[in-house]
């Protein structure tokens, strides 16, 4: 079927613009929502489902169900319903829909795990380990800080430059999801490591290149390269487990609320825009609060030997 005769492709095509101009959303998540509503448009073809105006809440909740036959993820359904919720946002504010058919469809109830976090002690081991001065040692132990100093997302790092350092202020402007920007606080572990690669940077850097993290060629490291050097940094310093960016986030975002109990805060730095995001972490203290009441509380305790 051509484009010209497509009733699906024409609004699925500027929507996606819309996506990438105007709310200046990342490729990465603009070919996430293409993928989500190939799969609905493939769907609605096949049932005879005549555009976008023509599907109703019925369909979408049939649609749903045919998805979670085929053993679809509850949480791949999530996404896929709010990718066509928000198309059909667009398509309101276009003109082209009514009303938005998966506005009150739910998903299949997902059971959401806690994110894995590290012991504060065995991460100040990691981190307290001597590093020799070869530049990238050096480059990699500041990423190592900065990760767990500031809560940074993977991609939120390896886009830094060199521009949105504030060495006055201790801080640095990230640039996260959906092109929104925060300023976090650089710890003094995590500058005094910056710092020490700074001084070596130029040792690697190309010219041309503003990242502040770079790669052996001189360019802009790479996501993957990240998690590599992570990976091996930990394996160096006999880490307990298996280094990676998301898992540093955690146990910042774990550690930080621990300490001080403040949900809001922690929902500042990490940049989440729906507190509901944050508060699974509250999950994971009260989990360290219920292990030391069942290993302290003398009714908890299970006694020794048969009962009688």
């Amino acid at each position: 079927m051509s484009q010209a005769t497509d009733p699906f492709e024409p609004w699925m095509t500027r929507f996606l613009h819309h996506l990438r101009l105007e709310r200046r959303l990342s490729p990465r998540t603009v070919e996430a929502y293409g993928r989500d509503l190939g799969r609905t448009t493939a769907w609605c073809r096949d049932q005879g489902v005549n555009g976008w105006g023509a599907l109703d809440s019925h369909r979408v909740r049939a649609y749903v169900a045919a998805r979670h036959r085929q053993g679809i993820s509850g949480k791949s359904l999530q996404r896929e319903l709010s990718s066509l919720r928000t198309l059909f946002q667009y398509l309101l504010r276009e003109g082209e829909a009514l009303s938005n058919p998966a506005q009150g469809v739910r998903g299949p109830k997902v059971q959401r795990r806690l994110p894995a976090t590290l012991d504060a002690d065995d991460l100040n081991r990691l981190l307290d380990s001597p590093v020799e001065g070869d530049p990238l040692a050096v480059r990699d132990r500041a990423i190592l800080e900065l990760f767990y100093s500031s809560g940074l997302r993977l991609a939120e790092l390896v886009s830094l430059d060199l521009g949105d350092l504030d060495p006055a202020d201790a801080s640095l402007v990230v640039t996260g999801k959906g092109a929104k920007t925060r300023r976090a606080p650089v710890g003094r572990k995590a500058r005094e490591a910056l710092d020490r690669w700074l001084a070596l940077r130029g040792e690697l850097a190309s010219a041309e290149t503003r990242a502040v993290f770079v790669s052996r060629r001189g360019g802009r490291i790479a996501r993957r390269t990240v998690e590599e050097r992570l990976r091996l940094a930990s394996l160096a310093g006999s880490a307990v487990r298996n280094i990676y960016p998301h898992l540093l986030r955690h146990s910042f975002a774990s550690h930080l609320l621990e300490s001080s109990g403040d949900l809001r805060a922690v929902q500042e730095l990490l940049g989440h825009a729906d507190i509901a995001t944050t508060q699974i972490y509250t999950h994971l203290d009260f989990q360290r609060l219920a292990q030391v009441y069942d290993q302290a509380h003398p009714r908890a305790r299970r006694t020794k030997g048969p009962s009688k």
